[in-house]
């Protein structure tokens, strides 16, 4: 693990230490600097749970990833810098499917520690989720405008509540470590199965300083002081401009999606492409 490749790619250039600082530090310039999409899985690409293939992907080749690839990678740079990290299993979606849901996305928990308030929960591949990492506490907690909740259920599972303008509402959690052939396997469902959405939509998501950018399919959204305006895009040329300009993706490949993005439009909305 290349740490200060990965360094340079989220712009971080103060000193790393294995502290609720660097990790605060760390996992804002990673979601700032790094979007969350699935276009690898829309070009039937397969994608792993491996974070060296993480790094390669979104280090040396400036991509984005999702969940097995944003924490994965995360999880490896924060074991190298010294932090105490485990990998749990989430489930998004189990609130109404139940526990088949688990697996689902990969959440990281860290150790900070008496001295630094104990267990934190890092997550920078849920998209639009919490933008700095948040203390293992119930209750409700704010970021940059947003407002989240943490959730005990009982004895055993969390859940995660999401801001009211966010795609996925909640994902639910326990504190065991994940079982890596878990991962592997809902990893291998999420990009094959016909009833994935990641298999239905082409997903790209970021955050900026000021503003959370959501492109789902040709719609793409601004969510700014709390308030959403959405953008309809109009062909190809255009999504290949915003992949470009908004999330910093240079992919002329994609240009082969929009067939399939214009009939998922009208499969969801109603409207001719």
């Amino acid at each position: 693990m290349d740490v200060q490749a990965y360094f340079d790619r989220i712009g971080f250039a103060g000193e790393a230490r294995a502290d609720l600082a660097t990790l605060k530090a760390l996992h804002r310039a990673h979601l700032l600097a790094i979007p969350y999409e699935n276009l690898d899985v829309q070009l039937g690409r397969p994608v792993t749970t491996a974070p060296e293939a993480a790094f390669d992907k979104i280090v040396s080749r400036h991509r984005g990833g999702w969940c097995y690839e944003m924490n994965g990678l995360f999880g490896a740079v924060l074991d190298a810098i010294g932090f105490s990290v485990t990998r749990l299993a989430g489930g998004v979606g189990r609130q109404m499917a139940g526990d088949e849901k688990v697996g689902n996305h990969l959440v990281l928990l860290v150790d900070l520690g008496a001295s630094e308030e104990g267990l934190w929960i890092a997550d920078v591949g849920f998209g639009d989720g919490a933008i700095e990492p948040f203390a293992l506490q119930r209750g409700p907690f704010s970021q940059d405008g947003h407002a989240f909740h943490l959730e005990q259920l009982d004895g055993r599972w969390w859940r995660f509540h999401n801001h009211p303008l966010g795609g996925a509402p909640n994902f639910d959690f326990t504190l065991d470590p994940a079982d890596p052939a878990l991962l592997a396997e809902k990893c291998h469902w999420l990009q094959t199965s016909p009833e994935s959405g990641f298999v239905q939509t082409a997903v790209a998501q970021r955050w900026r300083e000021d503003e959370l950018l959501q492109l789902r399919g040709r719609s793409l959204t601004r969510i700014r002081d709390g308030e959403k305006r959405n953008e309809l895009i109009p062909d190809a040329d255009a999504y290949l401009e915003v992949l470009a300009r908004e999330f910093g993706l240079h992919l002329p490949e994609a240009a082969t999606l929009w067939p399939r993005i214009l009939v998922r439009h009208e499969e969801l909305f109603g409207q001719p492409a």
